[in-house]
């Protein structure tokens, strides 16, 4: 969103949003095998071609959000539109993790690109439907952990 001139330098959105999707892929698959972290990031690592991802920031999601996870969980269960946490498709799960994580920890990530990046991902790998509802989610979120930002971006 920020053009070259403001951006930080050898930032690279496109290897960001690649590192997110890998990110996402490797929570997914965390929570499903219970797999050590090391060995899921070392097989990503292997099975893909890392030369266009932030590698730094793939590496910081996959370990920084199960370190977090309670912390997170706790964070967005409040704005499940009266589901419960054990009710969630795992893609909408790990899309929930990684959202919060970004909007809590990562606050140099615009709220905007944290919620945009998600829904994206959702769209590409969950249910029909389910990019409105990380939408809503995250947004509700932001509206509680970034209430300053978001009130500034919404005047």
């Amino acid at each position: 969103m920020s053009d070259k001139s403001t951006a930080k330098p050898g930032f690279n959105p496109a290897a960001r949003r690649k590192a997110r999707h890998y990110g996402m892929q490797a929570l997914y698959q965390w929570q499903m095998t219970k797999n050590t972290l090391s060995d899921i990031e070392a097989q990503f690592l292997t099975d893909y071609d890392f030369s266009q991802v932030d590698h730094s920031y793939f590496h910081d999601l996959v370990f920084q959000v199960p370190t977090h996870l309670g912390e997170l969980e706790d964070a967005f269960t409040p704005e499940l539109q009266g589901r419960v946490l054990e009710e969630l498709d795992p893609i909408e799960l790990a899309l929930l993790r990684l959202g919060s994580y970004e909007l809590i920890h990562r606050i140099d990530i615009p709220y905007k690109v944290v919620i945009n990046e998600a829904v994206s991902l959702a769209k590409k790998f969950g249910a029909s439907e389910s990019h409105k509802y990380i939408n809503a989610v995250l947004d509700k979120l932001a509206l509680r952990v970034r209430a300053v930002e978001v009130k500034a971006a919404r005047a």
